[in-house]
């Protein structure tokens, strides 16, 4: 089936959009159970040895502080538990910066500090644009568009997850 008209492709997009969060939030729910079940019993028993070596362990001898700053962020470090959306790792943060580190001399020649800002700024948007896949392109021209009259209050409706075409 083809669409045809800028109604229907608009159409597919939302019921796209629907679908997605429905089965994001069933996904959310499924991992966050898996993880209570599995994770919890192997996060106890690292706490405890944590407790247990940081006992014996001189506090300002290298993994002293290693061993006090993981049980201080406890609480960061174990947070994705209780939220099936979080990871446990960074990886995907890492994967997106990639590319920006590996253009790092290109990024000498940007001009000034400000240009360095707004080059990282537009990587944010457009690296954020792919993690959401949403055309970064038809984005930002959309938004660029709209963002001097769109509502204050509701300025984060332009945010990349949250953004839907102008009709």
């Amino acid at each position: 089936m083809e669409i045809q008209t800028q109604a229907e492709l608009s159409n597919a997009w939302e019921a796209r959009q629907r679908e997605r969060e429905g089965s994001l939030a069933q996904a959310s729910g499924r991992v966050a159970r898996a993880r209570q079940l599995k994770t919890v019993l192997i996060l106890e028993r690292m706490k405890a040895w944590l407790n247990a070596r940081v006992l014996d362990t001189l506090p300002k001898s290298p993994l002293g502080q290693a061993l006090t700053y993981a049980l201080n962020q406890w609480t960061a470090l174990t947070r994705f538990v209780d939220d099936g959306v979080l990871e446990a790792d960074n990886n995907l943060g890492e994967n997106a910066l990639r590319p920006i580190c590996l253009g790092r001399k290109n990024y000498l020649f940007v001009g000034s500090d400000a240009g360095g800002r707004r080059a990282a700024i537009l990587y944010s948007l457009v690296r954020t644009c792919e993690r959401h896949e949403v055309n970064a392109w038809e984005y930002l021209r959309d938004v660029l568009m709209r963002v001097s009259t769109h509502p204050a209050s509701q300025i984060d409706d332009l945010l990349p997850h949250r953004w839907k075409p102008a009709p």
